[in-house]
């Protein structure tokens, strides 16, 4: 007899926390948490975007990005429709690709770091790297998909 408790659910092929009724908690919620938190950034940054777009674009200009109306649009589009994708859990995989594209080209061009000295260097190093983390959470998003408490759940 193994001392070890029974495992919990199984959930879409992957192996069950071992947690009993905690486990079975942490598979449920955990998703929907996370959805929350990393949306709230974007949705964020897509509003600031609407209420400071002229100051946007000069902040885009000075890092002599080319067509800045085409990119900002896309930058808010992009924020814009995966935070909400990800946040409802509509499509989340799809808006956590969204976000994925949209850091993977913000990230190196305006947290360019390797160009700066001192404290603003520390300071554009801190925003790259906070940057791939968040991706690191949207991959898993991409992966997993949405989870228990989503819309694509309730709306099969």
């Amino acid at each position: 007899m193994s001392a070890n408790p029974a495992p919990t659910t199984m959930s879409a092929g992957r192996a069950p926390l071992e947690w009993g009724v905690v486990g079975s908690a942490v598979e449920s919620f955990a998703p929907l948490v996370g959805r929350i938190l990393l949306s709230g950034i974007f949705l964020m940054s897509a509003a600031h975007k609407v209420m400071d777009w002229s100051g946007t674009e000069a902040q885009m200009a000075a890092k002599g990005m080319p067509a800045v109306p085409f990119f900002l649009t896309g930058a808010f589009l992009l924020e814009a429709l995966g935070s909400l994708s990800l946040l409802l859990g509509f499509r989340a995989r799809i808006g956590a690709l969204f976000l994925i594209v949209f850091l993977l080209g913000v990230t190196p061009v305006m947290h360019d770091f390797w160009h700066y000295q001192g404290e603003m260097r520390m300071m554009q190093q801190m925003n790259f790297i906070k940057n791939t983390a968040i991706m690191g959470g949207l991959f898993l998003a991409l992966a997993f998909g949405s989870g228990r408490y989503s819309m694509d759940r309730c709306c099969r």
